[in-house]
């Protein structure tokens, strides 16, 4: 298998450089792979095998570094990091592209950037597939500011919120800017409502893990969207769920169903 990264590209939007690769097929269905926090578009889908999966299927594969992560700029300012924003930068990249319409993934915080997207711009999305975040996206997924606290603490020996650590370990091990990282968490989290969510009606697949402690259930949150079904992923908590074979082979039927419809 094949896991090198691909060779990136850069674009501006809002001023700030957007880092992206357009990989697979180009003359394949378009689908658009939006990262989780403190992650990055090789972290969350070139190293755990998506590229290769979803090339191997036929799809031009697209995926851009968040702001604040990976190749991309990483301002320290909080107010440019709600999903709105975020969401920009995504369809922005589409419009770059000459993309009228994509398939869109995203996992955890690229899933609630996806349902922004899907809100502001639903001309824009063929399907959604919301991976590592469920209900969460509606009623918050818990206290984060200690994770704030964990990110620009001097190292990770003096940190001891469980969720801390892991994230302060996590981004050090990604190598990633943990003062732009403690900037996005302040802003990023912000929630959708149900009407929200009850206003998405394109085709969306929602999975979690069951050993997830972040995501919430995502059958609570299909049962508010007018088109959308709930993947369990057996076993699987919210840093390892991304990778699953039972979650690639799930998000392959669903886009060869939504492709055929």
């Amino acid at each position: 298998m094949d896991l090198n990264p691909p060779p990136f590209s850069h674009f501006k939007h809002e001023g700030l450089d957007i880092a992206f690769f357009d990989e697979g097929d180009p003359s394949g269905q378009p689908i658009l792979l939006i990262h989780g926090f403190a992650s990055s578009a090789n972290v969350n889908w070139v190293f755990p095998g998506w590229l290769k999966t979803l090339g191997d299927a036929g799809y031009r594969v697209i995926a851009f570094d968040n702001r604040g992560h990976g190749k991309s700029s990483k301002p320290y300012d909080p107010t440019v990091y709600h999903p709105q924003q975020m969401a920009g930068d995504a369809v922005a990249l589409l419009g770059h592209l000459g993309i009228a319409e994509a398939h869109v993934m995203g996992y955890s915080m690229g899933a609630r950037i996806s349902a922004f997207l899907a809100l502001a711009h639903p001309d824009r999305v063929r399907s959604l597939v919301f991976g590592g975040l469920g209900i969460g996206m509606v009623t918050g997924v818990g206290d984060w500011d200690p994770i704030a606290d964990a990110l620009v603490a001097p190292s990770l020996d003096v940190v001891t919120h469980a969720r801390g650590r892991m994230f302060r370990a996590f981004a050090d091990q990604t190598k990633s800017d943990r003062q732009a990282l403690a900037a996005c968490i302040s802003t990023s989290r912000d929630l959708l409502t149900a009407e929200d969510i009850g206003r998405i009606d394109v085709p969306t697949l929602i999975g979690v893990g069951t050993k997830d402690d972040i995501a919430g259930s995502p059958q609570e949150l299909a049962e508010l969207m007018p088109n959308a079904r709930a993947l369990d992923i057996p076993g699987r908590d919210h840093m390892l769920a991304v990778g699953d074979r039972v979650f690639k082979k799930a998000v392959l039927e669903f886009l060869d169903e939504v492709g055929r419809a």
